[in-house]
């Protein structure tokens, strides 16, 4: 099937509104409490690319690596990546050192593009730039940041984006460059709304705004009966009770809580793309089932009264790259 495409005043090529992420396929247990073997992987690799647009975002660091190097093999096999289809992936700072200056971004790209056996990117995201050891060099003239829009004018990427987690420095950062897009991820969800302020300002300044993990890390996917982890960290029953909230709205309508936080996001008109993680193959038709299910507006009206956070949802994370 498919999804529709969308595109921004500073984002020209049109991507798919439905993004699939691949820091589970990487294999993380420590984030996602579950390990993902290479042809389970794979698998789901496969299954996106044979999504007409496909769109696909990765990175660096995920999983150490693995999670690039397994859609690579999957190109590889293929030929090539397949026609119509968007790849994006990030610049990351070293593994060990945590530094993050212009000459790792240049190395993380090269990474990137022998990992995936390509030759050009997409979209470029610098990712998670509050976790490197001096933000100096990210942000300095010659820097980080500013390496990226060389390379962008060197025909290299696409387009250059930002992708990170704290609010307040996201929010420091998107003026002082024309970033073509955003990410941010588990703020901006049926439980969540720190992000709704920079959402609309980058709105206004016409860039892509890229809403990932809109299942908050998995408990909107697969049900507080199953999991108890909410952005990847273990929840309190008191933390649980907004879930199940929603898990008794959903039910009353017949609607798979699912489909309702993933379109919570979809629907938005500020939002460019939604990015979903996937573990499998059936978790991409799966998703892709989830867009498209028909929700009441009486369904919608009752999630849309219910109180959420504006909070850092990860403020107490304890950040691991597997």
């Amino acid at each position: 099937m498919t999804i529709r495409k969308k595109s921004t005043p500073r984002l020209s090529l049109g991507v798919s509104t439905l993004c699939f992420g691949t820091s589970p396929l990487g294999s993380m247990p420590d984030t996602y409490g579950y390990s993902v073997d290479e042809e389970t992987a794979r698998d789901a690799i496969r299954a996106i690319f044979a999504l007409d647009s496909a769109f696909i975002d990765t990175s660096r660091n995920y999983g150490m690596g693995r999670s690039e190097e397994r859609i690579g093999a999957v190109i590889r096999e293929l030929g090539g990546v397949p026609k119509g289809c968007t790849l994006a992936t990030k610049v990351d700072r070293h593994f060990e050192t945590n530094r993050f200056g212009s000459a790792r971004v240049r190395r993380s790209f090269e990474e990137s593009l022998e990992a995936l056996g390509v030759d050009r990117i997409d979209i470029l995201h610098l990712h998670d730039p509050e976790y490197c050891a001096d933000l100096d060099e990210v942000t300095c003239k010659g820097g980080a940041i500013d390496e990226l829009f060389k390379m962008k004018e060197e025909g290299m990427i696409g387009a250059v984006g930002l992708a990170m987690g704290r609010i307040g420095l996201m929010e420091e950062l998107l003026p002082r460059w024309s970033f073509d897009a955003l990410i941010s991820h588990n703020r901006f969800t049926l439980l969540n709304r720190q992000a709704d302020r920079m959402f609309t300002e980058a709105y206004s300044r016409g860039m892509a705004i890229f809403n990932a993990a809109p299942y908050a890390g998995g408990v909107l996917a697969k049900g507080s009966a199953a999991t108890r982890r909410i952005t990847y960290q273990t929840a309190t029953e008191e933390q649980l009770e907004p879930v199940k909230a929603i898990e008794g709205i959903c039910a009353r309508h017949g609607v798979p809580v699912g489909a309702a936080a993933l379109q919570f996001s979809m629907r938005d008109p500020r939002v460019t793309s939604t990015i979903c993680g996937v573990s499998k193959a059936e978790r991409v038709r799966q998703t892709v089932e989830w867009a498209e299910w028909a929700i009441p507006e009486e369904a919608w009206a009752e999630l849309d009264a219910l109180p959420y956070s504006v909070e850092d949802p990860e403020a107490n994370r304890d950040y691991k790259m597997n």
